[in-house]
C-alpha cells in the first residue's frame, strides 16, 4: 500500500483520561513520540471519525480543553475516548530527522538480507530505548523449521537501509538472529 494509498487511516495518538479543575480540562495520554501536533485548535478524531478541536493545550502538565466542554461533567462523557489522527496529517505536522521512519510506513516492509527474502515486518515494538522490528517469516523458511516470527533491532549494523517507498529493509546479521529465535 503506498503513503498516498493510506493517507485517510486513522492512526492512534493520544487518549483522554480524567477530568481537572473546574472547567472542563482533562488529562492526555501520549501514544506518540510526536507531542509538538498536541497545539490549540487541532482536530483529532474518535474511532468513530467525530471530530474533537482542541481549545486549550497545556503539555507541561499534559492537561487539554476540548472546544464546547466548559465544566467537569461535559468533559467526563469524553473519559477514556482514544483520540485518532491520519496518516497524511502525520506526514505534515511531525518532523523526522535523517533515518528516521514513521512506524506505519515500516509494516509491511519485506526484510531481505544478502537476497534472500526473510520476511514482513507485522509491528514495531519498543523495548527500553531499542525499537525492534517483529517480523513474519517468510514461508519459505518457516517450511525450514525456523521460527514464525522474530524480532529485529532496528538500528546498525541490523538494519543496514529502508526503502519505505519500495517497502524494502535491507538487514545484516538477521538471519542468525532468525537461526538462533
Amino acid at each position: 500500500m503506498s503513503k498516498r494509498q493510506n493517507n485517510d487511516r486513522l492512526l492512534h495518538i493520544a487518549t483522554l483520561g480524567r477530568t481537572v479543575g473546574l472547567h472542563g480540562e482533562m488529562k492526555l495520554h501520549l501514544f506518540t513520540d510526536f507531542p509538538e501536533q498536541f497545539v490549540p485548535g487541532e482536530t483529532f478524531y474518535t474511532k468513530e471519525r467525530t471530530p474533537l478541536r482542541f481549545e486549550t493545550v497545556n503539555m507541561e502538565r499534559e492537561l487539554v480543553k476540548l472546544e464546547g466542554i466548559e465544566t467537569p461533567e461535559d468533559a467526563k462523557r469524553f473519559t477514556n475516548v482514544m483520540l485518532y489522527t491520519t496518516y497524511g496529517r502525520t506526514r505534515e505536522m511531525c518532523h523526522l530527522d535523517e533515518g528516521e521512519h514513521f512506524w506505519f510506513d515500516l509494516i509491511g516492509c519485506t526484510v531481505m538480507e544478502d537476497g534472500v527474502t526473510l520476511g514482513k515486518v507485522l509491528e514495531i515494538e519498543r523495548i527500553g530505548a531499542v525499537d525492534y522490528l517483529q517480523i513474519k517469516t517468510d514461508d519459505a523458511l518457516t517450511k525450514q523449521r525456523l521460527p514464525k516470527q522474530f524480532l529485529l533491532p532496528k538500528q546498525p549494523p541490523f538494519v543496514e537501509s529502508v526503502d519505505t517507498d519500495a517497502a524494502l529493509i535491507t538487514a545484516h546479521g538477521a538471519m542468525a538472529i532468525l537461526e538462533e529465535s
